[in-house]
């Protein structure tokens, strides 16, 4: 019965937060970001000529250039014909309606978005929250799945359309899982946190990766609160629970193999790098479980240290430091 219940409990942990948790505080929700995103596949695949293609090229500039590569084309560009045969391929056009019906109006991305770039703004106040498209890539054919600059966010929608998609992304199973719906905006914070998270490019130690790694999804866990945390490492709520209820037995690990100052490649990318399982540990592990070690490492530091902010996290490149004064230490359970 006990261990029932404490799997109840880690289950609840693992899908999400209570209501508290996820309010923003007044300081934080009156920042005024308002987030409208904006739906290119449907324009570019209602096209019926090259110069309709030309068109959405002109009307989108920013997105022509930065994501598709094509800003600035002559009428008589192979690459208008290129694009026009794949926005008149019926492969597509079964992806694009099918994008349309999956994701509806975005409202619940929209409110994701909103809460992310108000968080971000007040850490950063520099910040200019950037345009936000979504797009319908052909998996690949035209874009990739996300993309993050200063000024703009693409969502490629095809790849997150999920199982019911009359075609998916050719990727290992361990990876594919990633592409749900409910993972693709926390997928684009990990991506805008690289602008902030800074290293030490001289410390390449297991430990040193784990905390960066660490670091970033802390950042995401940060500016979206509501989001479980299966969908920020892109576990699945029974991986979660089990490297929840193992966590103890999961350092002890890396303790007992003295892995944490290990720095040949090999080894430290058998525990960061993309695996389907750690069987260094278990053959049930997940891989990047170092990923996931190092990201409970840096939420000790954090809550050990509640004076230091988001952005002094994501500057500090002493990670022997986050290390030390987290404290880290979770109990073998037997």
């Amino acid at each position: 019965m006990y261990y029932r219940f404490l799997l109840l409990l880690t289950l609840l942990l693992a899908f999400g937060c209570d209501d508290k948790g996820c309010e923003l505080p007044d300081e934080i929700a009156g920042i005024p970001v308002d987030v409208e995103i904006e739906r290119l596949e449907k324009p570019f695949f209602a096209a019926a000529s090259t110069q309709d293609i030309a068109a959405f090229l002109k009307a989108n500039p920013q997105f022509a250039d930065k994501y598709l590569q094509a800003g600035n084309q002559p009428p008589d560009s192979p690459i208008l014909s290129s694009l026009y045969e794949l926005a008149t391929n019926p492969n597509l056009d079964t992806l694009a309606r099918q994008a349309v019906q999956r994701f509806g109006e975005m409202e619940e991305e929209e409110k994701q978005l909103e809460t992310a770039f108000k968080v971000v703004k007040h850490h950063y106040p520099e910040f200019n929250v950037p345009q936000v498209k979504t797009f319908v890539t052909g998996l690949g054919s035209m874009g990739n799945d996300l993309f993050v600059s200063d000024s703009l966010f693409v969502f490629g929608l095809d790849y997150f359309i999920g199982k019911t998609a009359s075609y998916r992304p050719q990727v290992y199973d361990y990876i594919l899982s990633r592409y749900e719906r409910e993972k693709m905006v926390p997928a684009a914070m990990l991506l805008l946190s690289d602008r902030y998270n800074q290293t030490d490019p001289s410390d390449r130690t297991l430990l040193a990766e784990m905390l960066n790694i660490g670091k970033a999804y802390y950042f995401v866990q940060t500016v979206l609160p509501c989001t479980a945390d299966s969908a920020i490492i892109s576990y699945s709520s029974q991986q979660i629970a089990d490297v929840n209820r193992n966590e103890g037995r999961i350092w002890a690990h890396f303790i007992e193999k003295s892995l944490l100052y290990e720095k040949s490649p090999f080894v430290v990318n058998k525990y960061i790098g993309e695996r389907p399982n750690t069987p260094e540990i278990d053959g049930t592990a997940p891989g990047r479980i170092g990923a996931w070690v190092g990201w409970q490492i840096v939420r000790k530091y954090m809550e050990r240290n509640q004076d230091v902010t988001l952005q002094e996290l994501m500057a500090e490149t002493d990670y022997r430091k986050i290390f030390n004064e987290s404290k880290y230490k979770p109990e073998r359970r037997r």
